[in-house]
């Protein structure tokens, strides 16, 4: 998409495509030209699709003001229809040769800049300003019918069936009666297969106009497809298949010709049934969307309408056992939320008043009024299907290596194949009808399609089999590198941890009461978007305390803490190291109120209350797992407050999972080395590395690499974006509603839910063990096959039935497999 604008009352949403804005630094650049502007109400810049999204208020500032300051910025704005997407459902493009095909056809269109074939999803994305009905019929010219995909995708795929119900099913079937009425006469009663007219000296009898007209009914859609694969220079099946049915007919020998026609038909039917099996699990998410909502007007009417002419800012009914139309926030009412359809989240959530809701979530109890947040198209439901539609575009190193040795394999086997059936009667005066008959079984084995299917076909049946079960895998070479790393990293707040932070400890000293040191605390935090700050915050709210001071100069120190001036006064607030640096003397301090904490104390001075903050406080609230944050000015210490994280309930279970699979577990994390270790020891890691700073977290990454090449890590797609980017694959925590995950992380975990993890590795695993048995299984019958057909063992049944047709249905089948690949849970 280019360019779209979207009313909703006095506020509009722009998308610009801006492809040169490809960097942090340069959306920066862009949204600070942007706003500016008067009546900008919302900027976000989407750097990986190079769009930029702005929220705008149409009677104060207009679309060619926005795209003015973009480019005063120094970025081009391509203008609408420059990069339009078109894409087309081609049901019957089901295998690399027909990519092929429909990719030569569409070459010549005006307007087509680019195209991108999916055989595995049956769909061809067209980019440039093409007319749909153009690109429509240059795929018909091609030899295949082709539909434009609506932004629903609901009419995107067909049923499985329809192949068993259309004319190239009927023509088979018809062709195969008359070969089998053919065999009788032939085979089982001779004496009534009288010959019925010479033609340049063969004599044809019934059975043999019998299997002709076998091979002209059956073989006429292959001839077809042959014909265009001739025309556009592309040596595949059909061509392959075309011209051993036309060479087997005019040899006089029919009865091959017409088995061929019939055979293949059967295996190009069966091939596309098995593939649109396949397609329809992506089919199954398409469908968790309702097709209509009912929408409460101003008025307090309710009105039924399409799901897809929801606008931002309606508000929907949602009634118990209906499905979500759209996302938004709930504004009145409250449910149990089936979200399993987004996170895979078996246990129902409750919903209520100021909570987010997805589309193709189902209300399992109670009446919901909910604003809708996102149009139809926007939902996190539909960018989930477009992702795993678009995860087959990238190519896997497996998918890559078996695309170039079949652009090899097949032109040596022709060649092959034509020595075969030519040489032995030429060389030695062999019998031409007994090599020729070799020589185009050769031919037939010479298509590598079973061979070439067997990667994406295993791949589409992985993401979608993950997506179902709350995993994204934005891409094939994703799901392969998973499953081959040996060495996973994982953040701890967040992550191993609920990051849902509280305070447990404050520890007032030098005089001063514990409300004065949370609201010292608490002021300068409130600046601040750390987790640790928004505890403190938080926690001041709670307990009443007023942090009405005069904040000035703040500044955030990064990886140690936060830094403001309060009435005049610079205070700090961070790690024990931050203090250290100041030149403070955390070994001599006197508490307020230290109450248990001076039990065990050991006095440097006469007063009772004197106490060792490092030796101490700290170490003690760090060997119970809290972290302890100190809060100070230049001159002395305040306090200390302890902040504690709850570990996730099912972290050790997955990490013991995990483990169990030889998968060597990693935590990093930017939190002191005590409460590194206490986490650690409770969920089952033996090697943390803790008090890391963002390049540090990085540099880990790297060592890790060096040490096992793979590395998967796992973190909350956010804080953790960079070290995310520089793994193998990177993993984001409860992407659900988190646009910057979705779009980012390599696998996003939608739901915060750890038991994904391990489930991630089994399916990788099983999809590159699929693969690897589709791939050596495919060659090893073609060897085979190929190996007998100068011997007279293999015919050419043999090579349709098993080389293609088996084969082909074969490693269809196993890629299905995937499917049954379901999470573990601690209580199973």
């Amino acid at each position: 998409m280019s360019e779209e604008a979207r009313p909703t009352d006095s506020r509009r949403t722009l998308e610009l495509r801006v492809p040169e804005m490809d960097c942090p630094s340069c959306a920066g650049k862009v949204t600070n030209s942007v706003e500016v502007l008067e009546g900008i109400e919302e900027l976000e810049p989407r750097v990986t699709s190079g769009t930029l999204v702005v929220a705008y208020d149409p009677t104060v500032v207009d679309e060619a003001a926005v795209r003015d300051r973009v480019e005063a910025a120094g970025y081009t704005v391509e203008p609408a229809g420059s990069e339009l997407e078109l894409s087309l459902s081609v049901p019957e493009m089901d295998c690399p040769s027909c990519a092929s095909k429909v990719e030569a056809a569409l070459e010549d269109v005006d307007g087509v800049e680019g195209i991108e074939t999916q055989p595995a999803a049956g769909r061809v994305t067209i980019t440039g300003s093409t007319d749909a009905e153009e690109a429509v019929d240059a795929v018909e010219r091609a030899g295949y019918e082709a539909t434009p995909v609506d932004g629903d995708g609901g009419d995107r795929f067909r049923d499985p069936h329809a192949v068993f119900r259309g004319r190239r099913a009927a023509g088979t079937a018809v062709g195969a009666v008359f070969v089998t009425v053919g065999m009788a006469l032939a085979f089982v009663f001779p004496a009534s297969n009288p010959a019925l007219f010479e033609v340049v000296g063969r004599t044809f009898a019934v059975s043999h106009v019998l299997f002709i007209v076998a091979a002209a009914v059956a073989g006429a859609p292959i001839v077809r497809n042959g014909y265009y694969s001739a025309r556009n220079r592309s040596l595949d099946i059909d061509l392959l298949m075309s011209i051993g049915i036309l060479a087997s007919v005019g040899a006089h020998h029919p009865f091959e010709g017409a088995m061929l026609a019939v055979l293949f038909s059967i295996a190009e039917l069966l091939e596309r049934f098995s593939m649109d099996r396949a397609r329809s699990s992506l089919q199954e998410l398409i469908d968790l969307s309702p097709e209509t909502a009912t929408v409460k007007r101003a008025d307090g009417s309710e009105e039924t309408v399409p799901a897809d002419a929801l606008e931002v800012g309606d508000t929907v009914v949602v009634r118990p056992g209906e499905k979500l139309p759209a996302d938004g926030v709930v504004r009145e009412g409250q449910s149990a939320i089936d979200q399993s359809p987004i996170t895979g989240e078996s246990v129902p959530v409750d919903r209520t008043a100021g909570e987010e809701v997805y589309a193709g979530t189902i209300a399992e109890s109670g009446y919901l009024e909910v604003e809708v947040t996102s149009p139809a198209g926007d939902s996190t439901l539909s960018r989930i299907v477009e992702l795993v539609e678009d995860a087959e575009r990238e190519k896997t190193d497996r998918e890559q290596f078996v695309d170039r040795f079949a652009s090899v394999y097949t032109p040596i086997v022709v060649v092959a194949a034509v020595a075969l059936a030519a040489g032995p009667p030429l060389a030695v005066g062999a019998s031409w009808n007994t090599w020729f008959l070799r020589g185009l079984t050769l031919l037939v084995i010479a298509c590598p399609c079973a061979f070439v299917i067997s990667t994406p076909v295993s791949v589409v049946s992985g993401i979608t089999s993950a997506a179902k079960n709350g995993v994204l895998i934005k891409g094939g070479r994703h799901l392969e590198a998973a499953g081959e790393s040996d060495v996973v990293a994982i953040d701890k707040t967040g992550t191993l941890t609920t990051g849902d932070l509280s305070v447990t400890d404050v520890v007032a000293l030098e005089g001063i009461g514990e409300d004065e040191l949370l609201a010292r605390a608490s002021a300068v935090e409130r600046r601040s978007e750390h987790p640790l700050g928004e505890a403190i915050v938080g926690y001041a709210d709670e307990q009443g305390v007023d942090p009405d001071r005069d904040v000035s100069r703040f500044e955030a120190l990064a990886g140690t803490g936060v830094r403001a001036d309060l009435d005049g006064e610079t205070h700090y607030v961070g790690k024990p190291d931050l203090f250290e640096g100041l030149g403070l003397d955390l070994r001599h301090a006197h508490a307020t109120d230290g109450g248990e904490l001076l039990d065990d104390a050991d006095p440097q001075c006469d007063r009772e209350d004197c106490l060792d903050v490092l030796a101490e406080a700290v170490a003690d609230l760090e060997r119970d797992g809290k972290t302890a944050v100190l809060v100070g000015t230049e001159d002395r210490l305040l306090g200390v407050i302890g902040i504690a994280d709850r570990v996730r309930p099912e972290a050790a279970w997955a990490v013991e999972r995990l483990q169990d699979q030889d998968v060597r577990v990693v935590m990093l994390t930017g939190d002191n080395e005590g409460t590194a270790r206490a986490i650690a020891e409770e969920v089952g890691i033996e090697e943390y590395h803790a008090e890391l700073l963002p390049d540090e977290k990085l540099e880990q990454i790297r060592r890790l690499e060096d040490e096992a090449g793979h590395v998967v890590m796992v973190g909350d797609g956010i804080n953790d974006a960079p070290a995310l980017a520089t793994a193998t694959v990177g993993v984001a925590m409860g992407a659900a509603g988190t646009d910057t995950a979705l779009e980012t992380a390599d696998v996003a975990l939608m739901g915060d839910d750890l038991t994904r993890l391990p489930y991630l590795y089994r399916l990788s695993r099983s999809a590159n063990g699929v693969i690897r048995q589709n791939i050596w299984a495919s060659l090893a019958v073609k060897a085979v096959l190929a190996a007998g057909a100068p011997f007279g063992v293999v015919t050419v049944i043999h090579a349709v039935v098993i080389g293609d047709m088996g084969m082909s249905l074969g490693v269809t089948g196993n890629a299905m497999r995937l499917s049954g690949v379901e999470p573990e849970t601690p209580e199973e």
